[in-house]
Formats: C-alpha cells, sequence, structure tokens
C-alpha cells in the first residue's frame, strides 16, 4: 500500500465541477494490467470511464441508478447501459449468471449501503476488479469545521469489503484542488457529484464554515483497488 499526494491549482478554471472525477476515471484505465474484452462497468455516469478506452472490446455492461446519466452514455452495438441501483437485489439478479474479464467501478462504490455484499457477487462473475473509491477523508477539514460525520465510507471499511473476497493491492491518493478565491471554493462544493454532505448544510454551519475555513484547497482522499486473486 502506498500514500500519494497530488494538487491541481485553480479549479475555477475548468468547465465543469467533476474535474477530480475525471483525473481518476482516466487513471483507473490507465493503470490497468490488460486490455479486457469483456467489461462490467458499476456507476457509469456519462461515460467517463468508457471515454478512456481506447482498444477494441467485446462487449461492455454500463450500469448507473440514475436514468438521467444512462441516457447519456456512448453507445453501440457492443454497449449494454442498464439503470439499476448496485445495492439491489434486483442488480444481483440481472448479473447472476453473467462473467466478465474486469468489472470497473470510479467514483462511485463509497456510496454503498453493503459494499461486502456487493464485491461477494463480483467474486461469482470476475477474477479482477479495478476500482477507485472516494473515502470519508474527502473534505475532512470542513467536516471538522462544522464537527459532523462524513457519508462515505471509511478507508478502512473499503479494505475490508475486498479483502474479505480477494486478496487485494491498495493505493491512496490525496487531491487538494486549489481555488483563486473562497466563493469559487464554496461554489465547487455545492456543484461537484462529492458533496461529503456539504449540500444540506443549514445556514448556521454554511455561515460558520464559510468564516472558519481557511484552506484554499478542497481535499479529496481516494483509494485505488485492484485485486490480484481470490482469496
Amino acid at each position: 500500500m502506498s500514500i500519494k499526494n497530488e494538487f491541481s491549482k485553480h479549479a475555477n478554471e475548468y468547465n465543469n465541477h467533476n474535474i477530480i472525477q475525471q483525473i481518476i476515471a482516466k487513471s483507473l484505465v490507465r493503470e490497468l494490467k490488460s486490455k479486457p474484452s469483456k467489461i462490467l462497468e458499476l456507476g457509469c455516469g456519462s461515460g467517463q470511464v468508457f471515454s478512456n478506452i481506447t482498444w477494441p472490446i467485446d462487449f461492455y455492461k454500463a450500469i448507473d441508478f440514475s436514468e438521467e446519466m444512462c441516457e447519456l452514455h456512448p453507445r453501440n452495438s457492443n454497449i449494454e447501459v442498464k439503470c439499476f441501483d448496485f445495492d439491489t437485489e434486483e442488480f444481483f439478479a440481472e448479473i447472476k449468471n453473467e462473467s466478465y474479464d474486469i468489472v470497473l467501478s470510479s467514483s462511485a462504490l463509497q456510496w454503498s449501503k453493503d459494499l461486502g455484499k456487493i464485491v461477494k457477487n463480483l467474486s461469482l462473475i470476475t477474477n479482477e476488479i479495478n476500482a477507485v473509491l472516494f473515502t470519508s477523508n474527502t473534505f475532512k477539514t470542513i467536516h471538522k469545521t462544522i464537527n459532523t460525520k462524513s457519508p462515505i465510507l471509511e478507508k478502512s471499511q473499503i479494505e475490508k469489503a475486498f479483502s474479505d473476497h480477494f486478496d487485494c493491492d491498495f493505493e491512496t491518493i490525496v487531491y487538494k484542488l486549489e481555488f483563486e478565491n473562497k466563493k469559487d471554493l464554496f461554489k465547487y462544493i455545492k456543484k461537484s457529484g462529492v458533496s461529503g454532505g456539504s449540500k444540506s448544510l443549514d445556514f448556521k454551519n454554511a455561515k460558520k464554515l464559510y468564516k472558519e475555513y481557511k484552506l484554499n484547497y478542497l481535499e479529496f482522499e481516494v483509494i485505488f483497488v485492484k485485486t490480484v486473486s481470490k482469496v
């Protein structure tokens, strides 16, 4: 296991509010050891992972709970896009008799209500999983400032869920996204897909945070998971 730090400056220069998700989706695909031809992706969104795949594939199944996102995902004769919540029995029934070279997931599984159950079911249909998840240390200083608990899974919970069914390599990366001013920083919190609960700030906590948050950057901690073999 290793821990790295990366710093991205001036997030307001990017014409989007999911720059960290884009970075890790690209990294996830770049770090693949092979070029699998039959792929299942969980939390596909509008296609950030798929857009980084440059080799021919036989079949790509993309899953997301948002119908709006599924509508945006690329489609062709080799791609099947389906709208499922990956925590549900309906999803497990959908994949029960399937098999894949690899399962991919980027910035999605940290929201699972039972990650261990998902990994167990995935172990029945694949020998390899590559995933990247945000951890509860994302927006760590924000939560500390207003004394709230992150709704995202802790790193130890993520590691256990995968290690119960696979031998794994884990790598933790802390991204720090810098802003030119506090207004842009708080705008990013509001519009990004990793709110860490900050979208539900009441007026009192929002005021406290704006007054007391001294950093000119936001913290994002992600864990890269590569399964090596089944336990």
